[in-house]
């Protein structure tokens, strides 16, 4: 048990190994790369390996059997249990009370951001002494929610860094950090996982048609997380609004509608953002096909098109929809994940989005 269970991003793994092996871990890490590529589990692995009471000096691995290495995972099933806790409590000013820092200590957002009480934390605790194993470990995930109230204090810590403690910071794009952050943190990059990793993810224990492993494998677009979780099914559920939606702005005009045509446009707009915990999802899907169709337009290949059981329908509209109208649809979704932050009605946005589309004339191309 070790760094061999990790899966994919075998750069990372062995800079990762190579920085343990030489003794010379720095205080500062950044992980970036897409989501659902491992960043966290290759953080909590490396947590584990600087504690590992059978690592000896030199060492690349670690067992995962050792105490310290079970009361790390203890410690990290205690404050994810605590994170959870946190977000559920309705009143926002007492999600930050009580605060308690372990040794390995898992950092998320508890509200939209990370709150400066948070980072305050982290700041008092980071130059004691670990309690219970020999190095403190921090990882923040979502770095880049930290409040902006709480960069100076990051920062600071992140400035004369204790020689007891390591922070991991992970986030998916760098340039989403201040410069200054970037500058003292040594940066590991993440990459989407390999198809045949995600296929053989996929494959292992599920029971899933060849078409329908296909399907997973191209969606969750080198995303372990994806492909772990894909349900054919419940990704048709999610995708069918988007297919009624595109038919709409993509085989008609405004002019030529009767009023059951606009129920069906409307009825999609309103299936597509009626669910906001699924909002995340139901927009990645829309992105996934407007890429899709993008791809279709500008190359003609098959081999890279995600939505692959859609292919005819893909190959009908894109040329319907044309270029700038596929941009406009892209724009419209950027909008409506905005709309969503500021908690916005989408629904009309969208609406008004497809109406403006419909309205267009084919010169417009």
């Amino acid at each position: 048990m070790g760094f061999d269970l990790f899966l994919g991003n075998t750069k990372a793994v062995t800079e990762t190994r190579g920085m343990l092996a030489s003794e010379r871990v720095p205080g500062a890490l950044l992980f970036t790369g897409p989501d659902g590529v491992g960043k966290r589990t290759l953080a909590l692995m490396l947590a584990k390996a600087l504690n590992c009471e059978r690592r000896l000096p030199g060492g690349d691995d670690f067992c995962g059997e050792c105490a310290r290495c079970r009361k790390a995972d203890e410690i990290i099933a205690a404050t994810i249990e605590d994170l959870e806790r946190r977000r559920a409590v309705k009143d926002s000013a007492r999600r930050v009370e009580g605060l308690v820092y372990f040794d390995l200590q898992l950092i998320e957002p508890i509200t939209r951001y990370i709150l400066i009480e948070q980072i305050r934390q982290l700041r008092s605790v980071a130059y004691t002494r670990p309690f219970e194993l020999p190095r403190r470990i921090f990882v923040i995930d979502q770095a880049e929610s930290v409040h902006w109230q709480a960069i100076d204090l990051l920062l600071k810590v992140l400035e004369e860094p204790p020689h007891t403690t390591t922070l991991i910071l992970i986030c998916p794009n760098s340039f989403e950090l201040r410069p200054t952050i970037r500058s003292r943190c040594r940066r590991i990059k993440f990459l989407p996982v390999e198809q045949p990793v995600i296929a053989k993810i996929l494959a292992e224990g599920r029971d899933l048609s060849e078409a329908q492993r296909e399907l997973g494998t191209r969606v969750a677009a080198g995303s372990i997380a994806q492909a772990k979780t894909f349900d054919p099914a419940d990704y048709q559920r999610r995708r069918r609004p988007w297919l009624e939606f595109l038919e709409e702005v993509s085989g008609k005009r405004a002019a030529s509608m009767n009023p059951s045509d606009w129920n069906t446009l409307f009825d999609s707009a309103k299936a597509l953002t009626e669910n906001r915990e699924e909002s995340d999802e139901t927009l990645r899907i829309g992105y996934t096909l407007l890429r899709d169709l993008l791809q279709i337009l500008l190359s003609g290949a098959d081999r890279n098109v995600a939505n692959v059981d859609l292919l005819p329908q893909l190959k009908t509209w894109a040329p319907k929809l044309g270029l700038k109208r596929i941009e406009r649809l892209k724009t419209g979704l950027d909008q409506a994940y905005q709309l969503q932050i500021r908690n916005v009605n989408q629904q009309l946005g969208l609406e008004a989005l497809a109406t403006a589309l419909l309205s267009e004339t084919r010169s417009s191309d």
